[in-house]
Formats: C-alpha cells, structure tokens, sequence
C-alpha cells in the first residue's frame, strides 16, 4: 500500500459535483430499487439484477448492513433496508462517504413530488447544498405556466413567444446572481441529441416549436420540450448567460436510458458549440461512456471543457470502471477533471458511489506509480483536485477541505 495515496484516495473529503435529492421518507418505496444499479426502465429493469454491477453492490450493501450468509444478497438487502428508520439508514450510508458539499440538479422527474428540500441533506455534509438549474425543465414550467394563465384568451403566437422568451431570459439571468446557484445543465442529449447548432434559428422554425408544444399541452397537460431548433435555440441563450457570470453548463453525456439516442450521446457532436463559447464553461457529465476517450480529447484541445467522471459508480463493473478512469487519464488535464455520485433517491447509491470510486482511483494511481509514470505526491494531488479542488474551483464555492468528515474507510 502506498500509504499517503491511501489516505487521499480513501479519505479526502469530496464534492459532490453533480447528484439528485433523496427520497422523503413516506416515498422511500415510490421507486423500483433496481433504479440503484441501472439506467433501464420498465420490464428491461428485471435483468439488471444479473449484472456484475448489481452483484457487487449487493455485496457491498451486505457488508454495510451487517448481512452474512444466505442473506448477502439483493433480496436480503432490499428486505434488511426497510428494516431501519430512514434517517437511521441515512446517516449509516452518508457517514461513510466523506461528502462535504452537494451540488444537486432538482430537474429529475419525480423530485418536486417525493424528494426532500435541497437544504435537508446539509445535516449530512459539511457545507450548505448548492443548486444546479436545468434549462429544459425551467422552460417547460414556464411554458405551461403561461398557457395556463391565458388559458380563457389564448396570446397569438408570436406574443406567445415574446413573452417565453423574456420569462425564460429573466429565470436564467435571475440564476447568474443567485448565490445558491453555481451552475446550469442541459439535458438536450436525452431530447434531441448533443449536436447543437451554433447558428441562429428562424423564426418560423421556433414557432412551429412553440405551436407545437402548446398543442401537446392542449392534449396531455404537459409539456416536453422535444423539437430541436427550439431546444438548441435555449441552450444558447444559456451558454451566453453562462458565459458572462462564469458560472458552469452542465451536459448529460453519454451513459443513459432508452430515451436517450446512444449515436447522438457522444460529447465529440459538441465541438462547433464548445468553439462558439470559447468563454463559456462546458462540464461534460458521466464520463461520457462508452465515449469518455472523446471526452477526454475535448478537455485536452479546448480550454473550456472539463470532464466528470461520475454515473459509473455504481453502474458498470468494477474493471470497466478501472478502464473508464485510465482513459480519463489518458489526454484529460488532471486540473480538468471534477467527480460526482449522480447519486437520485436513496443513500445507498451515494455511498456506493464514493465507496467505489475511491477504491478505483487508488488501484489506478496506485498502477501508475508502481510503473514509475506518477510519483505519490503526484497521484496524491491527482486526487486532491479530482474530488474537490476542481470543482471548488470552477463552480467558485470558496470552500476548505473538512479533515473532521474524512471517510472512516482507511
């Protein structure tokens, strides 16, 4: 054991660059709990249970848990989970993480129903909880939102959209002064793909959009914002806005569910709108996989693209993680380089995912420096700044690493 890189690697507090709330208590069964170690919806979700990812995790849990025997096992864990008060299972698993500080994303379909307020989990870290804006969804609430208060004189829709637009502009500059927000996301790759186009939309084009998903609100009495000219047309006024505070944009790379197309996942679609916001802080979430060599080439050729490394714990196997982190490695300036949990719903995918994500960037470091390719000191700082001084960086949270929540693990 190389005992200094242990100690970072295993104990260095984390921020928490990109997660979702918990689960209220009275919802802590309102969703399938293979959705701990798989993007799969629906009947897909009954083979996740046979993954290797799943089979670790069960072990792990077991461990956590105190199961031994028949009972360390998936159904054991399920069964054994319920058996704590939730605030009891709570502390359990976030006492071992070493979080100091959460970045949540609220946008994720189901928080404003199940989930707790963002400021609830701060008795688990060390520093107050800060907000990440998703773009789409603030839109789609805003669109609805108008359609609803015109309801009896529907605006023609050219005033439709005059008044979108300034609703939509004043929401995401009012976030570029919010203290509590340090950053924006988009997640265009799951509507219509990462290939944004840098060039103005016409007019005509977005109002067809717009018509569009009026009507679908007409019909369903909601809205998803899935028509291209109109989606890329926000995601630059985002950009812009971006840009300008110097807060970051977050974009859902890469690894997803069904709804996402896999071919238009790749960050590589990305690079005409990187170039036309040079001043604008691209953070490319979830290790882009299967395309994090792509990822990594973008965070190496552009100044304003840095890369998460995040999702993947717990969600492939273990040697697949080890693969992914050296091919972050491989052309990502380690000044670059941000983790997160994308942990949704319950504390078991966080602790998950700080147990394992620790224990592969040691194994990876710990590689590098017995070929000789890093010093300890070194692979020491690689993990100093992956988990917390990038991200305190970029997102300018102003923050000092808490040596009195270092994870117990070592």
């Amino acid at each position: 054991m190389y005992r200094e890189l242990a100690k970072a690697a295993f104990g260095y507090p984390i921020i928490d660059n990109h997660a979702h709330p918990f689960l209220k208590s009275k919802h802590r069964d309102s969703v399938r709990y293979e959705v701990l170690i798989s993007e799969a919806h629906g009947d897909a979700l009954d083979d996740a249970v046979h993954t290797l990812p799943c089979l670790r995790a069960a072990a792990q849990l077991s461990q956590l848990f105190g199961l031994t025997g028949d009972d360390a096992t998936w159904e054991g864990v399920k069964k054994k989970r319920l058996e704590f008060d939730y605030a009891e299972l709570c502390k359990l698993c976030m006492e071992h993480t070493g979080i100091q500080c959460i970045l949540f994303d609220d946008g994720l379909g189901g928080i404003a129903e199940m989930a707790e307020d963002l400021n609830w989990h701060d008795q688990y870290t060390g520093n107050p909880s800060k907000r990440i804006v998703r773009l789409e969804v603030e839109g789609q609430n805003i669109l609805q939102d108008i359609l609803v208060a015109n309801d009896d004189s529907p605006l023609s829709i050219d005033s439709l959209w005059g008044e979108f637009l300034k609703e939509f502009t004043t929401c995401m500059n009012d976030a570029a002064v919010d203290d509590r927000v340090v950053g924006y996301k988009s997640v265009a790759c799951y509507r219509t793909g990462l290939d944004v186009d840098p060039a103005p939309c016409s007019a005509d084009e977005l109002f067809k959009c717009l018509a569009s998903a009026s009507q679908q609100f007409k019909e369903k009495g909601s809205i998803r914002f899935e028509h291209k000219a109109l989606n890329d047309h926000l995601v630059k006024i985002v950009l812009d806005i971006a840009g300008k505070c110097k807060k970051p944009i977050q974009f859902h790379t890469g690894l997803g569910d069904n709804e996402i197309t896999l071919t238009k996942s790749s960050p590589a679609h990305m690079q005409p709108i990187i170039k036309a916001f040079p001043d604008t802080i691209f953070v490319l979430l979830h290790s882009s996989y299967p395309y994090t060599r792509d990822a990594g080439y973008l965070t190496s050729v552009y100044k304003n693209v840095y890369l998460d490394f995040g999702e993947i714990f717990p969600f492939i196997s273990a040697d697949a993680q080890r693969t992914v982190v050296r091919q972050v490695l491989e052309l990502a300036p380690t000044n670059k380089i941000l983790w997160s949990t994308d942990a949704a719903w319950w504390p078991e995918r966080f602790y998950l995912a700080t147990a394992q994500a620790r224990e592969v960037i040691y194994e990876v470091l710990a590689g590098f420096v017995g070929k000789r390719d890093l010093t300890e000191d070194q692979a020491v700082s690689i993990v100093k700044m992956a988990f917390f001084e990038n991200a305190n960086r970029i997102y300018m949270l102003g923050l000092q690493p808490n040596v009195n929540i270092l994870s117990p693990q070592l």
